[in-house]
């Protein structure tokens, strides 16, 4: 079945299209990486898979089901996490205690306060995810002193904590040093491997698209231009153009 399935979404803010009739599937397991110029759509697109922003036309599903007219966080019940350009976490708790509330908020229940020990089942899940994400050494540390780098693998345990299924990453290099960046790919790409868990990542740095995608979709005004292997892409004589003097 399909992860997600963007089925010809366009928004639109007066005649002007700013997402212009999409259309892109992600399966399970799979890594595709979303790029264009500044002011291709990419974010507007992040908006409308994520709830945001309601498309002027076409529809979303996650798994199959429709979930153009659902709230965010009912699409995040669903299976769909997101992170933004910008860190959030709660600095002046611990690394562990952010992922564990977070894991508390996703079983819901009555919420106990921060500053508690967590029960021992919370308390081993948010363990396993810092694990995942290679923090497992930081987890007594106030999540505010934090290097950037390790701030975005903090922000990806709190978005595993959830459960998604799908993933939507947002330029997680942004702000990060160069040191930093090799760890964060390793985290990144063990994301997919095995795991069921497919990943739509928006990224400037195409040293990094073209290590972790199967996929790569380019946006150009609004418009879906490719979508194929990353070297069929950069291939691409359309590609190409569009980037003309672009950078990549």
């Amino acid at each position: 079945m399909t992860a997600l399935a963007v089925e010809g979404v366009s928004w639109r803010i007066g005649a002007v299209p700013i997402v212009d009739d999409v259309t892109l599937e992600l399966a399970p397991d799979e890594f595709v990486a979303l790029i264009g110029p500044n002011g291709a759509g990419k974010t507007s697109l992040f908006n409308l898979i994520s709830g945001l922003r309601r498309p002027s036309a076409g529809r979303i599903r996650l798994t199959g089901d429709d979930v153009t007219a659902l709230a965010p966080y009912r699409r995040a019940r669903r299976g769909l996490g997101r992170t933004f350009q910008t860190s959030a976490v709660f600095g002046s708790l611990t690394v562990a205690e952010n992922v564990a509330l977070a894991v508390q908020a996703r079983r819901g229940g009555a919420m106990r306060a921060w500053r508690r020990r967590a029960d021992r089942e919370i308390a081993t899940r948010a363990a396993e995810i810092l694990a995942e994400v290679h923090l497992e050494h930081r987890a007594g540390r106030d999540a505010g002193s934090l290097a950037h780098g390790e701030k975005r693998k903090l922000e990806i345990a709190l978005l595993l904590a959830g459960e998604p299924r799908v993933l939507l990453l947002d330029e997680p290099m942004a702000g990060v040093s160069t040191e930093d960046v090799p760890t964060l790919v390793e985290v990144i790409r063990g994301l997919t491997a095995g795991t069921g868990r497919s990943v739509l990542m928006v990224e400037h740095h195409m040293d990094v698209v073209l290590d972790l995608a199967d996929r790569v979709a380019v946006l150009h005004h609004g418009a879906l231009l490719a979508c194929d292997s990353p070297d069929a892409v950069m291939a691409d004589p359309f590609v190409q153009e569009a980037y003309l003097g672009e950078g990549l």
